[in-house]
């Protein structure tokens, strides 16, 4: 009876889709109030003309005449008020869509239609209605030298979804106008999100891939408004970025750009550029003057902080990291003996998937002969005599692991000429004089660096991140946070001289908006799993939800047998939250090029993740980079000399034609020494062989002895990688958050008789 009336109701909200879409204003005032009206999209039945005339007047910035704009004269730039980014919005406050464009760009605001600029930056004196008049005879010449017009500037969407949760509308930064970058910001649905239905019932939305999904669509809407010359900026090089959550949508959306698993979905929303045909295939294109145009739902390149994905793999990943420090001391017995079985489904999972690597695109001699000619098969390997020191775990995926910690940390050592502020001590704690500090060398500092001796200053703080995960012991100079990722509103700068140096990795992760969950940032929400987590993270409880094991179990195993079933278009939305399902797949456009950061001290998500992520990209010939900071915690920002702007410049010259090549700037000599009156640096010197220190080498066990003491945050256990807060993201209408990791599942079975006697055991 269930299913018939939820067809019935489903062709009753067909039928009146069909009935409205001929009336364009009948339509407008009916598809604000609730998702009824564009529920037709559960059937993803065929896009009519009326409809797709519908959408493409809708969505054409010039019929929009609420759009207002408001200038920023210290910026010189223009910002656009919230529109809509989609003709059938479910949550209007959640998905809009804001732009910021450079001043230099813009002739002024036509306010009457007659293509003239009525309001210019010099007669501006308040928000005005109108539309833009573009100069696409302008140029910029941003910080670094590459030149930019209203034609070819980068597109920057910032991916808010910080904790995987739910970001409300809001206005364009600024950021970016002196760079000549159009900037991006969009709202989107996520985790916890409810609605309302024509009957007065509340369900819950934001489920997967909603955020994503709002993403690609306010990317549509950007992209449609350049060709009709309503927005300035080039369609072909939208940067996708954000931090933590918004790291993980980040890479998501690049790794899935224009692949059709997602059209449903965007077609429900009323999205501009993607429908239905007759025959169940889909069209991409619009027409402008006669003309069709392909617009893509994807990015050219992205640039990803702390990318807290792919979580299919990411409770195996993290347990693996951590069981390879032999002194680590898990929260419980059962978690203890969880982990050693979760790094060996680990193991089994990553060799299963056939893994190789070519030498020349990592840049390490993975097998030792002395050359990067080769192509290396990535394996983990287990024999606990021969490697006590890790548990038993090696082999050459490892060895790509250990080799990208240690060209990371020489990176960072390499390039301690561009540090400005810092304290320098010596080896008694005591502050060097300024004609000392300016005696150093390059080899002082990374000898001095390596055993603690500094105090970073202002520098030295971290930004807080989507989620409100602070760095761990300190970013170091930082040069700008990605747009968005600082907690509070879109765009927010970060306050680089407030954050904290110390441990505080066991912060709370924020309620979806950067606002923390609870008035302390330390104290774990621990609820039911319509609220939250299913593990008493900072306890030594396994779990607040479930008195018996086998209660535990029976709730994981009905809630992934419905999650597996799929969802109403007959998707698991575990696999569409899968990056590594999507990049080089049949109907992915690559992006041309990605860099994720992460902090050395990450406690969010292991480092295999971000690992697993720039495997598959090399693999599919995208020129990707991973940074992992060996002295930042979560969400770190670009330091020592680097910037966020720096490497879209040198990506634009390096794969636009005619576009200018950019080097980095050389660093200025640091001649006074800086105030602090104590080092606060962390010595690990214990772990480095720095007898050299242009060649500083350490062991495996080394590299996890790190991660375990940086990264304290709570162990995963229970399909969760920070407190439960992904798992609010694999819910349906009816619950908030459902279990979904199959393999913990599978471990739950196979192994009861080991687990269920140490299950909540508090010893």
């Amino acid at each position: 009876m269930k299913k018939l009336f939820s067809l019935l109701l489903v062709l009753t909200l067909v039928l009146s889709l069909t009935a409205c879409s001929g009336n364009s204003s009948e339509k407008s005032e009916n598809t604000s109030d609730s998702i009824s009206d564009s529920a037709a999209a559960d059937d993803t039945t065929e896009t009519t003309d009326s409809d797709k005339d519908y959408i493409e007047q809708t969505l054409n910035l010039s019929n929009n005449s609420d759009q207002e704009w408001t200038y920023e004269k210290d910026s010189d730039a223009w910002v656009l008020s919230v529109v809509s980014a989609v003709a059938y919005p479910e949550l209007p406050d959640q998905q809009g869509v804001s732009v910021s464009v450079p001043g230099a760009y813009v002739t002024g605001i036509d306010t009457n239609g007659d293509k003239e600029a009525d309001v210019k930056a010099d007669t501006y004196e308040d928000a005005v209605k109108g539309s833009l008049v573009i100069n696409y005879d302008a140029k910029i010449t941003s910080t670094n030298g590459q030149v930019y017009t209203a034609a070819t500037a980068p597109v920057i969407l910032n991916t808010g979804a910080a904790g995987y949760g739910s970001s409300n509308n809001s206005a364009a930064s600024i950021t970016y106008a002196a760079e000549g970058y159009i900037n991006v910001s969009c709202g989107n649905r996520g985790k916890q999100d409810t609605a309302t239905d024509e009957d007065g019932n509340t369900y819950y939305t934001g489920d997967a891939p909603s955020c994503l999904v709002d993403q690609k669509n306010a990317t549509r809407f950007v992209k449609y408004n350049i060709i009709l010359g309503n927005l300035p900026g080039s369609a072909d090089y939208f940067v996708s970025t954000g931090g933590s959550g918004g790291g993980a949508h980040a890479a998501m959306f690049a790794a899935t750009s224009n692949n059709s698993d997602y059209y449903d979905y965007e077609i429900e929303a009323g999205a501009v550029g993607v429908y239905k045909n007759a025959d169940g295939s889909y069209s991409t294109t619009v027409t402008v003057d006669g003309k069709d145009y392909d617009i893509s739902d994807g990015a050219w390149g992205c640039i990803a902080y702390s990318a807290i994905t792919s979580l299919y793999e990411a409770d195996m990943a993290m347990a693996f990291e951590y069981y390879m420090d032999t002194t680590y001391d898990f929260n419980t017995p059962f978690q203890t003996q969880l982990a050693e079985y979760l790094s060996a489904a680990y193991m089994n999972y990553m060799n299963d998937q056939n893994l190789s690597v070519a030498e020349s695109a990592v840049g390490f001699d993975l097998n030792g002969d002395g050359d990067m000619d080769d192509t290396v098969e990535l394996i983990i390997e287990y024999d606990l005599e021969a490697h006590p020191e890790t548990n038993g775990y090696y082999g050459t995926y490892l060895d790509l692991y250990l080799a990208e910690f240690t060209q990371n940390l020489q990176w960072y050592l390499d390039s301690l000429d561009y540090a400005s502020g810092w304290t320098w001590f010596d080896e008694n704690g005591n502050a060097l004089s300024d004609e000392a500090v300016a005696a150093m060398t390059s080899e002082d500092k990374a000898a001095a660096f390596i055993e603690g001796s500094y105090d970073k200053g202002s520098s030295a703080g971290g930004i807080g991140g989507p989620g409100g995960g602070m760095g761990g012991f300190g970013n170091g100079e930082m040069s700008g946070p990605p747009s968005g990722s600082a907690p509070g509103a879109e765009g927010t700068a970060g306050d680089s001289s407030s954050g904290n140096t110390g441990d505080t990795m066991g912060q709370m992760p924020g309620s979806g908006n950067g606002e923390q969950a609870s008035g302390n940032s330390n104290e774990p929400v621990v609820g039911t799993p319509d609220q939250g987590t299913t593990q008493s993270s900072a306890s030594k409880t396994d779990s607040s939800n479930y008195e018996t094991y086998e209660d535990m179990v029976a709730a994981y195993k009905a809630d992934i047998e419905e999650v597996y079933a799929g969802d109403k278009y007959g998707n698991n939305i575990v696999s569409l939250y899968n990056p590594l399902n999507y990049i080089n797949a049949d109907s992915t456009e690559n992006p041309a090029w990605a860099k994720i950061l992460m902090g050395a001290a990450e406690g969010d998500i292991s480092m295999f993740s971000s690992l697993n992520l720039q495997i598959a990209w090399l693999n599919a010939g995208v020129d990707a980079v991973i940074e992992w900071q060996w002295d930042g915690g979560h969400v770190p920002s670009e330091i020592l000399g680097d910037s966020f702007s720096l490497y879209i410049d040198q990506m634009y010259g390096k794969y636009v034609d005619g576009a200018v090549t950019i080097t980095k700037a050389e660093s200025t000599k640091q001649i006074t020494n800086g105030t602090a009156t104590e080092a606060s640096g962390k010595d690990i010197s214990s772990w480095i062989n720095y007898s050299d220190t242009s060649n500083v080498s350490f062991r495996l066990a080394d590299v996890a002895a790190y991660r375990t003491a940086g990264a304290s945050k709570a162990i995963p256990g229970f399909d969760v990688i920070d407190y439960g807060q992904e798992d609010y993201v694999f819910g349906n209408t009816e619950v908030d958050a459902r279990h979904w990791n199959a393999f913990l599942l599978d471990i739950f079975e196979t192994y009861a008789d080991v687990l269920e006697p140490l299950f909540n055991n508090n010893n």
